[in-house]
Parts: structure tokens; sequence; C-alpha cells
């Protein structure tokens, strides 16, 4: 399946659906979006990436093995929760603060950091199969 016209094309189909991933994760939770949906984009992208040009192609791409992704998401995920305990509020209670980044206000939640690590479990977790399906050859 790696004809001239897929290889070509998938580098910017791959950034395209990654691209679109974040937008997705970053939409999150006032919109349908969010971390799961948003994973599962950005593995499909790798995941072509993978078939047009190889997994030792991927692999040198995202410079991190997959499963650490996921693993720090995890991390991140576990925080998010763990954060509401000092504040005196329950378990993955939301919190938000607002700090003035370059002259403006970002509303920065707990639940976006929950996002962001679900994105990395699904993302890492969902790549780490892609590559060892497409590196079985069926022997």
């Amino acid at each position: 399946m790696r004809t001239l016209i897929f290889r070509t094309v998938a580098p910017y189909i791959a950034s395209l659906m990654l691209l679109f991933s974040i937008f997705v994760l970053l939409r999150g939770h006032n919109d349908p979006g969010g971390g799961f949906i948003g994973g599962l984009i950005g593995a499909s992208g790798l995941a072509i990436y993978g078939l047009a040009c190889g997994v030792a192609t991927v692999r040198r791409a995202i410079r991190v093995h997959p499963m650490s992704i996921a693993g720090i998401g995890l991390i991140l995920a576990a925080l998010a929760g763990i954060l509401s305990l000092p504040a005196g509020v329950p378990f993955m209670t939301g919190l938000w603060v607002y700090p003035t980044i370059l002259g403006s206000e970002a509303a920065l939640s707990t639940p976006m950091l929950f996002d962001i690590g679900v994105y990395c479990v699904v993302m890492g977790a969902i790549t780490s199969i892609a590559l060892c399906l497409e590196e079985y050859d069926g022997d």
C-alpha cells in the first residue's frame, strides 16, 4: 500500500490530523470534543503516516516511545485530581486560575489538565498498538 501518491500525501494528511486533534482537544468541555476524541484523531494520523512511510519513520518523528507518552498522560490525569486535595475540596473537583500571559488573561483549569492527560494516554496507547500491528509482517 506504499504507492507514490500515498507516500507523498500522507505527511500532509498526518499533519492536518494532528493539528485538528489539538483543536478538538482544546475545544473540550464546552463543546463536543475533548481528550479522548482528540487522541484518537492524532493516533489515526500517525497510523496513516506509518502505513505510508514505515514504522521507523514514525518512531523517529515522535522521538519518544508511545507508551512513555501514555505514562506521562496518566500522571497528568492523576495530578488533575490530586490538585484539588490541598484546596480542601473533594477529589477531581475542578479548579481554575486566571494568570495574565502576554497582557491577556488566560483561564487554566484542572479539567483542561485532565483532558490533556487523557489525550496523551489515548494517543500513546493507540499509537503503540498501531505501530506494533504495522511492524508485524504476518510470518
